[in-house]
């Protein structure tokens, strides 16, 4: 984990709550959080946890994971990558199972690409062998491969 550079978390909360027009105070009682701890985090004092970040991530109405990084709590290229889940999983114009595919497809290419995705880190930190289960069995596969059989009818002028 990367080291916690308050100061500037400190110095970005008090930018963004400015930016919403909320004091010190209000911005405190929104996220649940006291208003004495609130203002430590300000100044640089306090490490908040994770939990209290995304409190006020959402009294703020901003993006937790870019709190996260700003705290080292998360590297930027994880958040990218949760930025990019957060989008396709909002989209209101395609349904939940256009949504998974897009997810699958995504990971693949970032396998692909020598990338590990979050889901499969949790999913392997978590993970117990079943007797039935084989790694063929692995649904993101077929996404990647069949993507790839479409480039290369693309890319094939005699077909």
């Amino acid at each position: 984990m990367a080291s916690l550079n308050v100061g500037n978390l400190g110095e970005y909360l008090r930018e963004q709550r400015n930016a919403a027009q909320l004091s010190l105070r209000q911005l405190a009682d929104a996220a649940g959080v006291s208003n004495p701890y609130l203002s430590q985090i300000e100044r640089g004092l306090r490490k908040p946890s994770a939990e209290v970040l995304q409190q006020v991530a959402k009294a703020l109405r901003i993006s937790a994971e870019t709190l996260y990084v700003r705290a080292g709590i998360l590297d930027e290229r994880e958040r990218e990558e949760l930025e990019t889940r957060a989008v396709i999983l909002a989209d209101p114009s395609i349904n939940e199972r256009q949504k998974n595919v897009l997810l699958q497809i995504y990971d693949s290419f970032r396998r692909e690409n020598g990338f590990v995705p979050e889901t499969d880190k949790a999913d392997k930190a978590d993970e117990t062998p079943e007797a039935d289960e084989t790694p063929e069995a692995d649904e993101t596969s077929g996404a990647g491969d069949a993507l790839k059989a479409d480039a290369a009818e693309d890319d094939n002028p005699h077909s």
